[in-house]
Order: structure tokens, then C-alpha cells, then sequence
């Protein structure tokens, strides 16, 4: 039976809930916004199979990169509208000519991150860019797997601890699934996004249009958040726009993403997906700054694919790709307890999301920050 004592020790994959056959496991949201899984002790039937999927308890070996490439798509107008080379467009276009199934990550009505699929080429746009929240998963394995039964083609996109999940879930190797991790820095609380949302739009997160973690009319390496409802558009370059410097400072990311379970390719993918950055440095011919894009190829089917897509690829060597994309080797460094539980101790006494993170994003010492959260109280 699936127990969290610590919750550094459940990535929130949710395969323990999909997994379950009398369905005893139900998830619960804590104080942070993050969701994990509670067994019924009444109902359990101690079969063992939630603690055979977790990805927390079944850590697997780092693998080597059989080839890594430097890619983009050729299509411009579609390198436009994606986050760096336009690689996950090529792959899930790919797929559905094959009467496949492509699983991502999308927007919900409500601008929740949840798990979804789709077998439309037109529908693709919603799964396109990144998305810097932890996303719902759903029954998004048992869906895959139906589909694995059918003989169709899946292409399933997720964090790496994801698919470590999906592949546990699944117990066995489907000639047509490919499963692509990305590289992740980590993944912020669902609960400061939705926060952080309310105070930008005043309530209005009914009224939003459209929402781009990663538009590039600033540049590819300087890109901007931008954000429409009703009238208004804003937009800031990530830099400088708070909620991405607190994610980028790792001030409310997973507990479980500080000891990451699935670096340096534990995940099983077939391919790796990444932002080549550093290509300025390691590759400059390659550079036009409107997004280029890492590829770690890992199985022999999935080269074949790459080979057949409508990319622009250059094999590079991979060791010194990790000076500037640390995050393919190394988990985030954990950030200090006592400042992380003074933001979520004023998240969860209603203070403004926008407020937090200015006090928490600048670089204040701890008294500071404890009489700014205490006089904003009274």
C-alpha cells in the first residue's frame, strides 16, 4: 500500500491511482497546491502494484545518449508559434498522419495544466509551448494504454518523473509508443499559479484569452510572458515577470523536484526533448536567436521517426551541452525550508500572490522578509 511519509518522495505522476484495481487511492491537495495520493487501509487489497509503479520507489539507472542533436523544424510559421525548435509539432503531426494519438500537456476552461489527447492535427496548437506548471495527469495512462491495445501509435510528452510512471504503468515495451520527456527544471504549485492569476487579472480568469509562457516577439533566449483577457494584453519579459522569477529562484517547486528521481535519462524515453541553450557559445552558426532545440535520441525507433520528419538536425557532442542545461544532470537545489514555509504560511492567509512574490523575489534578507509579511498582516 502506497504510504508518503515525506513528500519529497512522490512526484504526484498519479500512476499509484491509475494503477489501482479496486480503485482505493484518492488524491488529496496540501497547503502547497500540489496533489498526492491516499490509500483506503478498509478498501485495500495489499496487491502491491501502486508501490511497483512509483517512480519514487523504483528509481532507475542513468543511461547514456545513443545521439544528440541540435534540431529545428523548417517550417517557420510553426517554429513561430512553439516555444524553441518546433521539434514536439513535427513528432505529434507525424503521429496522427499514422493514425496515432498524441498525449501533452494544455489549458483547461479555467487555465489549469492538465493532461490531454488528441488525433487532430488542428487541435495541436493547445498542446504547443511550454507550460510552467505541474500538470493534472489524469487517466491519461490507462487512456494510453488503450490505445497501445488497439495497435495505434501513441506519442506521450510529459515531465521526466511522467514518464517514468507511464513506463512502470505499462509493465512492458509497445513497438508503438514513444515516450518523450522533456528537460525540467521542476514544477511549480498549481496553487500559486492560479493565485498569481486571480491578482494579474483582478478575478477575471474567466475573461482570459490566451496565455504564452514563452512568446518570442522579444527574441528566443529573451523571451516573454504574456497574458490577454478582455482588453488587455501583458506582457513582460520573463526576467522581469514575478511568478517566473519565483520559479526560476525554485522558491515554490515540487518537494519531490529537489531530489528529482529521473535525471541524466532514468525516465526510459525514447527521446529527450531540451532548449539549446548555450548554442550562442557552443554553436553559432546555428544561432538566429528564434529557437533551436536539443534532441537525445535514445532508442532506434525513435531515429527512424526523426529521420522521416521535416527538421533541420546537426549531431553535437553532449558533455559540453551541460554547463548551460544543467538541468539534464542535476536536480534543483532545494531552497531553504524556513523561507519557502514563510511564503506559503502568507499564500494561505490571503495575502496577494503579486505581493509575496515581489518581497520573496527580491534579494532581501529573512528578518526583512518576516517584518514585510507581518506588517502587511496588520
Amino acid at each position: 500500500m502506497i504510504q508518503i511519509r515525506k513528500k519529497e518522495n512522490c512526484c504526484g505522476c498519479n500512476a499509484c491511482v491509475q494503477v489501482c484495481p479496486v480503485s482505493c487511492i484518492r488524491l488529496y491537495e496540501d497547503q502547497e497546491g500540489f496533489w498526492y495520493p491516499k490509500a483506503d487501509e478498509g478498501s485495500c487489497i495489499n496487491c502491491g502494484l501502486c508501490e511497483r509503479v512509483c517512480p519514487c520507489l523504483n528509481i532507475k539507472p542513468a543511461r547514456n545518449v545513443k545521439f544528440t542533436f541540435a534540431a529545428k523544424t523548417n517550417n517557420e510559421a510553426l517554429r513561430k508559434q512553439s516555444s524553441s525548435g518546433g521539434l514536439f509539432s513535427e513528432l505529434a503531426e507525424w503521429i496522427i498522419r499514422q493514425n496515432g494519438v498524441v498525449f501533452g500537456a494544455r489549458f483547461s476552461k479555467d487555465w489549469i495544466i492538465v493532461h490531454d489527447y488528441t488525433d487532430k492535427i488542428e487541435e495541436l496548437d493547445s498542446f504547443r509551448g511550454s507550460k510552467y506548471v505541474q500538470s493534472q495527469i489524469g487517466n491519461s495512462y490507462k487512456q494510453a494504454q488503450t490505445f497501445l491495445k488497439q495497435g495505434r501509435w501513441v506519442l506521450f510528452v510529459g515531465t521526466s518523473c511522467q514518464i517514468a510512471g507511464l513506463n512502470l504503468f505499462l509493465k512492458k515495451k509497445y513497438d508503438r509508443l514513444i515516450a518523450v520527456d522533456v528537460v525540467c527544471h521542476g514544477v511549480p504549485s498549481p496553487k500559486v499559479w492560479n493565485r498569481y492569476l486571480e491578482d494579474l487579472t483582478g478575478d477575471q480568469i474567466n475573461k482570459i484569452t490566451d496565455i504564452q509562457f514563452r512568446n518570442k516577439r522579444t527574441g528566443w533566449k529573451k523571451y516573454s510572458f504574456v497574458c490577454k483577457w478582455n482588453d488587455v494584453e501583458y506582457q513582460e519579459v520573463f526576467a522581469e515577470n514575478l511568478y517566473m522569477k519565483g520559479f526560476f529562484r525554485d522558491l515554490y517547486l515540487r518537494p519531490s523536484c529537489y531530489k528529482c528521481p529521473s535525471k541524466m535519462f532514468a525516465a526510459n524515453s525514447d527521446l529527450t526533448l531540451a532548449d539549446y541553450w548555450g548554442i550562442q557559445y557552443l554553436n553559432p552558426e546555428l544561432d538566429d536567436d528564434l529557437g533551436t532545440g536539443l534532441v537525445f535520441v535514445h532508442t532506434e525507433k525513435s531515429l527512424s521517426i526523426l529521420n522521416d520528419l521535416n527538421i533541420n538536425k546537426t549531431q553535437i557532442s553532449f558533455e559540453p551541452l551541460i554547463k548551460y542545461n544543467p538541468s539534464i544532470r542535476y536536480a534543483t537545489v532545494k531552497v531553504l525550508g524556513f523561507k519557502r514555509w514563510l511564503f506559503f504560511f502568507g499564500l494561505n492567509k490571503d495575502l496577494s500572490a503579486i505581493w509575496l512574490l515581489k518581497v520573496f523575489t527580491k534579494r532581501l534578507n529573512l528578518m526583512r522578509r518576516i517584518r514585510r509579511l507581518f506588517i502587511k498582516r496588520t
